[in-house]
C-alpha cells in the first residue's frame, strides 16, 4: 500500500490485514461481526436511488450490502488508500455498473465532480489523528447534498474504564491511541460546528459501537 502518514495507526493496514480483514474482524467480534454489520446498513435507511460515498469503503462489503436497497438509478462511489481494498472491491462489485471505486487518502482534502446523498464513514475515523479527522469530517460536507445525511459508524463515546475487564483488553490489545481519544469527544457538537444537525444514532455490540447520522444544512 502507500506510505503510511499516521504511524501510530491501525486504519492504515498492512497487506496481510487487508487481505483478510472481514475475515479477521469476524473473529475478533466472536462471530458478531456479520449480522452487526447487516444491522448497521439496515439503520442507514437507504433509499433505492440513493447516490452514497463510501469513504474508506474497504472490500466492499457494507457497499454490497448497500446495493441490495439500491435500485437502478442508485449509486455508490467507494474510496480507500488502499490498493489491496480496491480490488477485493472490484471483484465484488466491479461488474455492477452502479458502483466505482477510486484509490485516496480520505483525510486530505479532495474534490469530486459530484455531491451525494448520503455519505458513509465505517470505522476509520476513529482511527485518525484528530485534525485529520476534522478534514475528513469537512470533505464528507463538502460532497453532501444540502440536506445530505453524514453516516458515521464507529465506536460510541464511553468510559473505558468502566468497560468489563475482557472488553478492555480487546479494546486495547487492538485498537491504536487515536481511538481512546476518539471515544472521549462530543461527537454531535463537533458535527454542529461543520454545519450538520439533526442528529441520530443507533447503538450495537453492547452499546460500545453506534449509528451516528447527522444532516448537512441547508
Amino acid at each position: 500500500m502507500s506510505k503510511r502518514i499516521h504511524a501510530e495507526s491501525k486504519v492504515e493496514l498492512s497487506p496481510l490485514i487487508a487481505r483478510h480483514y472481514d475475515t479477521i474482524m469476524n473473529s475478533i467480534t466472536f462471530g458478531k461481526y456479520n449480522r452487526f454489520i447487516q444491522s448497521a446498513i439496515k439503520d442507514m435507511e437507504i433509499q433505492s436511488d440513493d447516490h452514497i460515498l463510501d469513504l474508506g469503503c474497504g472490500t466492499g462489503k457494507n457497499a454490497a450490502l448497500m446495493a441490495k436497497t439500491l435500485g437502478e438509478k442508485g449509486k455508490i462511489t467507494g474510496i480507500d488508500v488502499s490498493p489491496i481494498m480496491g480490488k477485493q472491491f472490484i471483484e465484488k462489485l466491479g461488474a455492477d455498473s452502479r458502483f466505482e471505486f477510486k484509490q485516496k487518502r480520505i483525510d486530505i482534502p479532495f474534490k469530486l465532480e459530484k455531491k451525494y446523498d448520503k455519505v458513509l464513514i465505517s470505522f476509520v475515523i476513529h482511527g485518525l489523528p484528530h485534525e485529520h479527522r476534522l478534514i475528513l469530517i469537512q470533505n464528507a460536507y463538502d460532497h453532501l447534498q444540502p440536506g445530505g445525511k453524514l453516516i458515521i459508524l464507529d465506536f460510541a463515546e464511553f468510559d473505558m474504564d468502566k468497560m468489563p475487564s475482557h472488553h478492555r483488553f480487546i479494546f486495547k490489545t487492538v485498537e491504536c491511541k487515536y481511538a481512546f481519544d476518539y471515544i472521549k469527544k462530543d461527537w454531535k457538537s463537533i458535527l454542529s460546528e461543520y454545519g450538520f444537525s439533526y442528529f441520530g444514532e443507533k447503538k450495537y455490540m453492547k452499546k460500545y459501537t453506534r449509528l451516528l447520522s447527522a444532516v448537512r444544512k441547508s
